[in-house]
């Protein structure tokens, strides 16, 4: 008996034991291109040799998030993904690290975002707008589930992926909420979200709650319907008065009433009173409301995207279609190697070399307000011997060269020039004929998407542009150098 007892022991101790699985490496994958660019990580298409599988990896070096104080940031980044297990949020497949960096293996999203093709059609349909609201609201009621506030739900935060449904990303900012209390209950918070979309319980008690994020889905349905923001004004702190005193109107004819109805009830001062709160019967009553009407919310995420934006899919208005790159990928591999030099490349582009000089570019004489008078007429001196010194009208040129210009499926070539005024105007280079001007406010915002394309966005318009030396970045550096010169002096003046 005692030998038969002890012969088992060994097989009982063998089955317990878990197959130990090893940790990925960077070496698992071939990189392809870069997709984005963020402040702090860059992420590329990536390939597992072994399963085939794509993914979007996202990679962080390690000294910069230090520096940078981005620690918490990450961390937090990585346990909320984690935590999110639904169709519609894009998910975390795995993490590993290097010496030097940390690696997000990521789904990917390959046909933009929500605000793209927003502009792209100008506005969207009831039809359209009513299906994309229900996986929105789909999306976030399963979040809040976990007592999670995305904080900074935003259409540039919501993609697309294969069959055009959406994955909502972007959760550096997001807030776990104390488990000891109720989703509903404001709990504090410090300052972040985007003034189109940010709640007043943020602007006026520094609080947020699962509501915070239904004022945001409020602002989304406006926009989708119509294209504009419903809180916009010339400069941030107008648009925060609107936001506090819940200011805004709508088009005139022809609003869907369902619609302006459901946006009335989320676009409430008190979160206790949005439709959608515990208050108000929670999400069991948010999707009842009419709009809703013919919504299979059992089945939401096995139901076909409507026609219209199927036919966007390969018709991005992103700078980059995503859905080429991923076709062609086999064909655009670079080794491993080369991946880690481009990488170190490109990160250290974004960390160092935005300071390098540019012959285009003003820096290397500092801005005009840090410019003595002779080094003023030095400049003057160089920039009167460009063919471009006539449309500067006595005014320095702070910044120039050729860039794509991109609208829909339009892409035109034009010369830019950033001038002291401010003006940043466009010119055909071959007619000499000045295209038009983006306007300058301190709402405009510069916004790098990779080292070859960028977006600059007005109140009333994005503007995508392509530069194919890979410079986006010092355009961008410039552009919100010049904004902080000439919009925070004014600001401090005014105070």
């Amino acid at each position: 008996m005692k030998n038969s007892s002890s012969d088992s022991q060994p097989e009982e101790l063998e089955s317990s034991k878990k197959p130990t699985v090893r940790k990925k490496r960077r070496d698992d994958f071939k990189f392809g291109p870069t997709l984005g660019v963020g402040s702090y990580s860059t992420v590329a298409l990536a390939y597992e040799k072994d399963s085939g599988r794509e993914y979007a990896m996202k990679m962080l070096l390690k000294r910069h998030i230090i520096k940078e104080k981005k620690v918490p940031q990450v961390e937090r980044e990585k346990r909320v993904l984690s935590r999110l297990d639904h169709p519609f949020f894009v998910k975390l497949f795995f993490t590993f690290q290097d010496s030097e960096r940390l690696y997000f293996g990521l789904s990917v999203a390959r046909h933009g975002e929500l605000l793209s093709k927003i502009n792209l059609l100008g506005k969207f349909n009831v039809k359209c707008t009513r299906f994309y609201t229900a996986e929105i609201v789909a999306a976030l009621e399963h979040m809040h589930s976990l007592k999670i506030i995305h904080r900074d739900l935003k259409p540039e935060n919501i993609l697309f992926n294969d069959d055009m449904h959406i994955q909502i990303t972007d959760f550096g900012t997001a807030k776990e909420l104390d488990q000891s209390l109720s989703a509903s209950e404001p709990q504090s918070s410090s300052f972040v979200g985007t003034a189109q979309y940010v709640s007043p319980e943020l602007l006026n008690d520094k609080q947020i709650c699962v509501g915070s994020d239904l004022w945001a889905l409020g602002c989304i349905i406006f926009q989708m319907l119509t294209g504009k923001f419903p809180f916009q004004a010339p400069n941030e702190y107008l648009t925060f008065q609107q936001v506090i005193n819940c200011r805004y109107t709508f088009p005139e004819e022809g609003f869907d009433p369902d619609a302006k109805d459901l946006i009335e009830k989320l676009l409430k001062l008190d979160p206790k009173s949005r439709l959608g709160s515990e208050q108000c019967g929670g999400y069991a009553a948010l999707k009842s409301h009419s709009f809703f009407n013919g919504v299979d919310w059992d089945n939401i995420t096995e139901t076909t995207a409507p026609e219209e934006m199927l036919s966007l899919e390969d018709s991005s208005d992103d700078e980059e279609d995503l859905s080429k790159i991923v076709q062609d990928f086999e064909k655009t591999f670079i080794d491993n190697e080369s991946a880690t030099d481009l990488f170190e490349q490109q990160q250290s582009q974004v960390t160092e070399e935005l300071s390098a000089s540019d012959p285009d570019d003003i820096s290397g004489f500092g801005l005009p307000t840090q410019m003595s008078n002779s080094d003023r007429e030095k400049w003057l001196q160089k920039q009167s011997q460009t063919e471009w010194d006539y449309f500067a009208h006595g005014k320095l040129i702070l910044k120039r060269g050729q860039l794509e210009k991109k609208r829909g499926l339009s892409v035109k070539l034009r010369q830019f020039l950033l001038t002291e005024g401010p003006k940043l105007l466009y010119i055909d280079p071959d007619s000499k004929v000045v295209k038009g001007e983006i306007p300058w406010s301190s709402d405009m915002k510069a916004e790098l998407k990779s080292f070859r394309s960028f977006s600059v966005h007005t109140p009333n318009r994005t503007y995508h542009l392509i530069d194919k030396t890979n410079n986006a970045m010092k355009w961008c550096k410039k552009i919100e150098e010049v904004k902080k010169l000439y919009f925070s002096n004014k600001n401090s003046n005014e105070k």
